[in-house]
């Protein structure tokens, strides 16, 4: 059921530690980690501990939550001294945009320069 923990998703898995992960924040919402496919010096997920397959989904049925995840990209940003100098948060949704784990994410990236469109 949407917004419970998922037994074969990864990232429920990170939430409830059974599957180890460089974690940079923490709070009752959320958790933030880095990725370990990094595509900028900084690369952050931040996750929330409910279960939703993309964002569209968890905005839908949990606003709060994803307000979470957007304050917390914030403080990830701030916290890895990128925020003075620019940032990116992206969601990807669907296979099409890239997504590859159906639990809603932001991934948080700086640290270079990140061109529009991206290449």
């Amino acid at each position: 059921m949407a917004g419970e923990p998922q037994a074969d998703c990864l990232f429920c898995k990170i939430v409830t530690g059974d599957i180890p992960a460089t974690i940079v924040r923490e709070t009752d919402t959320t958790v933030a980690f880095r990725d370990i496919n990094p595509q900028a010096p900084t690369h952050v997920l931040v996750i929330p501990k409910v279960h939703y397959p993309d964002a569209a989904a968890l905005a839908a049925a949990d606003p709060q939550a994803l307000v979470d995840v957007l304050r917390e990209a914030g403080e990830v940003a701030a916290e890895e001294k990128i925020d003075g100098h620019g940032y990116r948060i992206v969601f990807n949704t669907g296979a099409g945009a890239g997504q590859t784990v159906w639990h809603a994410h932001a991934h948080v990236l700086g640290g270079r320069g990140l061109e529009w469109p991206p290449g």
